[in-house]
């Protein structure tokens, strides 16, 4: 893919109409910075300098995959509740749900490989339910691939084709969840070996393991990294990732070179994003990081992509819902840039 970094010719002149406006320089934090990485993504996009940031049609794609590290026992609950929330999803009775719907948020849940496809006898699936299965489940990572380079490739097509038709058909904000029980270790996994850091630094409680089963998922994730040697991010994907992470790092692609923002959720989401900029650099400049969650490895994370997320709220539920919950704070960002005066318009002299 031909992912352009975003230009700077317009950043002076984006910097100076935030700064002209009635209030103290800085005084707006990162709203400012969000302001600013809005207007340039969307100037870079129009070709010109844009004085109105939009945000249109923001649509959340929560990408659902199974994981063969599970059967190991490093997560609180049984793979067959990927599916059982894949299906609460549809139903609208999870977090995400709630979210979307408080912030006008369009839905979408992607099978990208749960172990048993959903399937409705006698009637039509639901229309936000979209079919991009890879498997049924990845492979146990500890002992083997977690799924050959063939799906690797076929899942960056299928993220692609997923955000495609929602970009072309006026979103220009793109929210990226998750559901897929043991994805933690996946991208504690990815995390370890893309920045080159010990386990022990990157791995978490997840959704609230003990401290026997933390120790034994750095063991296993250990054992697993010990099984190649590569940095190469598509051979980290092919080796320790997951169906749904895949997906995502598809999406994420398929955004960045279309010039659209992509709003990043917690830990999971993330490495994807780590993986999609190891892959293309330029990428980064379309990513906004909405939180920071309570995960050693998505702090580290964080840090090595040089992101300031957006909120601290001790979230660790996954499915998009933090990015959810920090749409208001971009709806914000916009509405002081195009609407707040500034010191010459409002008469103010400082």
């Amino acid at each position: 893919m031909e992912i352009k970094a975003l230009r700077l010719e317009f950043e002076s002149e984006i910097k100076n109409k935030i700064n002209q406006k009635t209030k103290p320089i800085g005084s707006l934090g990162l709203l400012e910075n969000t302001a600013l990485q809005l207007a340039l993504i969307q100037s870079n996009k129009a070709n010109t300098l844009i004085s109105h940031i939009s945000i249109n049609k923001p649509t959340a794609l929560v990408f659902a995959g199974d994981h063969g590290i599970s059967e190991e026992g490093v997560s609180i609950a049984p793979s067959c509740v990927t599916r059982q929330m894949v299906q609460n999803f549809m139903a609208g009775g999870a977090a995400i749900n709630c979210f979307c719907q408080a912030n006008n948020i369009e839905f979408n849940v992607i099978d990208a490989g749960i172990i048993e496809p959903i399937t409705e006898a006698s009637s039509e699936l639901p229309s936000n339910l979209i079919n991009m299965r890879l498997g049924a489940g990845t492979k146990n990572f500890v002992h083997e691939s977690a799924m050959t380079m063939e799906q690797v490739e076929l899942g960056l097509s299928y993220g692609e084709q997923v955000v495609t038709p929602i970009i072309k058909n006026g979103s220009n904000l793109i929210i990226l969840g998750e559901m897929g029980i043991g994805n933690t270790s996946s991208a504690t996994a990815i995390t370890a070996c893309l920045t080159h850091t010990e386990v022990d630094l990157c791995v978490g409680v997840g959704t609230g393991i003990t401290a026997e089963q933390l120790f034994k998922k750095q063991t296993l994730i250990d054992k697993a990294l010990a099984r190649f040697d590569s940095d190469n991010p598509l051979t980290v994907l092919k080796e320790v990732g997951g169906f749904e992470i895949v997906e995502i790092t598809g999406a994420i692609l398929a955004a960045a070179q279309a010039g659209v923002c992509v709003l990043v959720d917690g830990f999971i989401v993330s490495a994807a994003a780590l993986v999609a900029c190891k892959i293309n650099s330029n990428v980064r400049d379309y990513l906004i990081f909405a939180h920071e969650s309570h995960e050693f490895g998505h702090q580290l994370l964080l840090r090595h992509l040089k992101a300031k997320p957006l909120l601290n709220l001790g979230l660790r539920l996954g499915e998009g819902t933090g990015a959810a919950v920090a749409l208001p704070l971009l709806t914000a960002a916009a509405a002081f840039y195009n609407n707040m005066a500034s010191f010459e318009d409002a008469g103010v002299t400082v």
